[in-house]
This record gives structure tokens, sequence and C-alpha cells, in this order.
């Protein structure tokens, strides 16, 4: 029963989380048709963190994430995010484009989160490995947009859009009809305003919150840009949508390898050796650029295994150090919180990088740096 539970809850995760990066995979074709510049450009990806932030606050705030049903709230933001997203299609202006974006990332919050609620229902004693398989279907959803990008370069990007919003629908139906809530975690809990300071008010989850956030700082701003700095390297935007689809896809697998190890070694020690391993490929990314395809793939595959394989750790260190009564609200301000410094990034990366993208990854070396200071020190914190 519990591996039935996350195969669907993982399969959900896939199909819901194609949305994230719909139009940023088809951003040359929009920013044509929309005449929009460079840095308005970036907002297709920003204004869905912006709203993804603002939906996971608010969420936090309220804690709405604790008192409805995680499964409930799965499939109303799929569904919601699936019509903010197929709006997109029929909207002729970049304001009402860019605020679609918005909403489609603030419906979104009410998909990543709970996924990682419910799976944590059904899994104690490998919860690791779980959750570490619930991001890898994020992380996979996230790259089908830049795999229908490169697969289908010559589809109108309404079309690629739409195909999204579609597989979300599915996604949606598939967590409402076919998964149940399992024992661990509470599926309810009764509105508590004082959920937020207790959950604040905890060493071990801040800390754990702390790594989350050095983690974000590198790797939505790398996912992000991946395909840009392949394109500028390799003078191909079609390569780059490949190696971006790539990047992202393969840390998928890592994530589920990731999750066994910190089951058997420690989930603060294997999320500590992930970061310092993306930070040296953050650091190698200077001489992967204008480099031959191989050397640059080796790259954007080694990074892309290490950048996203500490992900679900620390959404399972914060579920150990926190009341089960409260693990929806400290899941939903972590990624708030987490997903608010992306914006930082993201734009950082996207101003200083058309001026010199073989150097622009060197700013993202101080976040994993700073997590893996972190985890050293949860290492030595005990379990809620």
């Amino acid at each position: 029963m519990p591996r039935r539970m996350l195969l669907l809850v993982a399969a959900g995760e896939v199909l819901g989380m194609s949305l994230w990066f719909s139009a940023t995979a088809a951003a040359p074709a929009v920013a044509r048709e929309f005449g929009l510049q460079p840095a308005t450009a970036a907002w297709l990806t920003m204004a869905v963190q912006a709203g993804f932030v603002a939906g996971t606050l608010i969420t936090a705030v309220s804690n709405l994430a604790d008192a409805i049903n995680a499964r409930r709230l799965f499939a109303i933001g799929c569904v919601v995010g699936a019509a903010c997203n197929f709006a997109i299609t029929r909207t002729g202006s970049p304001a009402s484009l860019i605020a679609l974006r918005f909403c489609t990332g603030a419906a979104l919050a009410w998909v990543y989160p709970p996924g990682m609620k419910i799976a944590a229902g059904w899994f104690l004693e490998r919860r690791g490995t779980a959750l570490g398989i619930v991001v890898g279907a994020v992380g996979v959803g996230s790259a089908i947009p830049h795999l229908l990008a490169w697969i289908g370069a010559g589809l109108p990007w309404r079309a690629l859009v739409g195909a999204s919003s579609v597989l979300a629908l599915i996604g949606a139906a598939i967590v409402a009809a076919g998964v149940s809530d399992g024992p661990y975690v509470s599926a309810s809990a009764p509105f508590d305003r004082h959920a937020l300071r207790i959950v604040v008010r905890n060493r071990g989850a801040r800390l754990a919150m702390l790594g989350y956030f050095g983690h974000m700082w590198e790797l939505y701003a790398m996912w992000t840009w991946i395909a840009a700095f392949t394109a500028a390297s390799l003078g191909s935007s079609r390569t780059g949508s490949a190696i971006a689809f790539i990047t992202i896809a393969s840390g998928s697998i890592c994530c589920v390898t990731a999750g066994v190890w910190a089951d058997r070694w420690g989930k603060a020690r294997v999320a500590r050796g992930a970061m310092l391993a993306s930070a040296a490929c953050a650091l190698l990314s200077p001489v992967a650029y204008a480099a031959p395809l191989a050397v640059l793939l080796l790259l954007a595959i080694v990074w892309g295994f290490t950048v996203v394989a500490d992900s679900a750790q620390f959404s399972a260190l914060v579920t150990e150090h926190t009341p089960r009564t409260h693990v929806g609200t400290a899941l939903t301000l972590q990624t708030s919180a987490g997903f608010l410094l992306t914006m930082v990034s993201i734009k950082l990366v996207g101003v200083v990088g058309p001026g010199g993208w073989r150097w622009v990854f060197l700013l993202l070396v101080p976040g994993p740096l700073l997590g893996a200071w972190a985890m050293k020190r949860l290492e030595r914190t005990p379990s809620h």
C-alpha cells in the first residue's frame, strides 16, 4: 500500500509540476511574439517563483497546509494552475502574461508541499527515500516542457503550454481518485494560530531550513539559465533545450539514490556532501564554457545530479524536527522562504549572464557552501 501511494503521488507531481517551466521552455518564441527584452523575459520564470512564494506564505501563515487535507489541496492546485497556465495562450499583452504566470505559481503552492506531506504520511523509517522519489518527480515534471521544446522544435508555443495544462489536470485526477492518507502525519489538524511560531523556534527546523535556503540559491538559477548558458556556449538554442532537459531530469535519478543513502548514513551528512559537490560544479562552469559538447554535457549531468540530490533531505529533516500536527505548515514555510530567495539569484544571473556567461554561475557558489555548514551543525542536533 505505501509503495502504491508513493507511486501515485510521484506521478501526480510529475504531471502537475510540468506547469512550472511551461513558458520558460517556450521563452524565445514568446519573447519574439510579445517583443520582450531579456530582462522582461526572465519574468516568465520569476513570476512563477513570486506566485509560489505568495501562495506558500499565505498557506503557511493561515495554517491551511495542516487544516485542509493535503490530497484536496493538491487536486485544487493542479486544476487552478492548469486553468491559469492555459489562459496564457489566450492573452494579448505582456502584463497579463506575467500576471497569469504569477497565478500559476501561486496555484503550485498547493501542489509541491502537499505532495511531500502526503508521501511523509506513508513512510517513517524510509522517509528520506520516499521524499527523494517525490522531489525527483518534481524535477522530471519541471523538465518536461524542455523535452517538448526540443522534440517539437517546430510546434507553436501555445501547443507546448496547452500540453502542460492537460498533464496537470491528469495529475489532479490521479491524486484525487487514487491516493489516500497515511498514518504518520495528521491528515488535517485544528487551526493553530501559534503554528508558525512553534516551527520557527525549533533549532533543528531552523538549521534544516537554512541548509535549504543555501540549496535554493543555486538550484533554480541553474535550472532557469542552463539552457541560455549552453546556447551561448555552443551557439544553438535547440541544443540548449536538450541539455536543460538532461540536466534537470538527470537530477531525479540522484534524488532517489540520495534518499536511499540518507536513510542509511544520515540525511544531513548526505545533503552536506551533495552541496559540496554542486559547489564544485559551479566553480568548474567557466572551464566547461565554450568547451566541446561532451565536456559541457558531462558537467551538466554531474551538476544536475548533485544540485538537487539534497532537496528531499531538507524536507525530510524538517518533518523530523517538527511536531506531526505542524508538518504541513513547516514544509510550506520552508518552500515559501526558499523560493523567495530564488527570485534574487535568478534575477542576478539574468542580469550578469548576457555580459559574461562564462563566469556567471560563480555567483551561485556561496549558497551550497552555506548550506553545507548548516548541515554540519544539524548533524549534532537531535530530532524532535
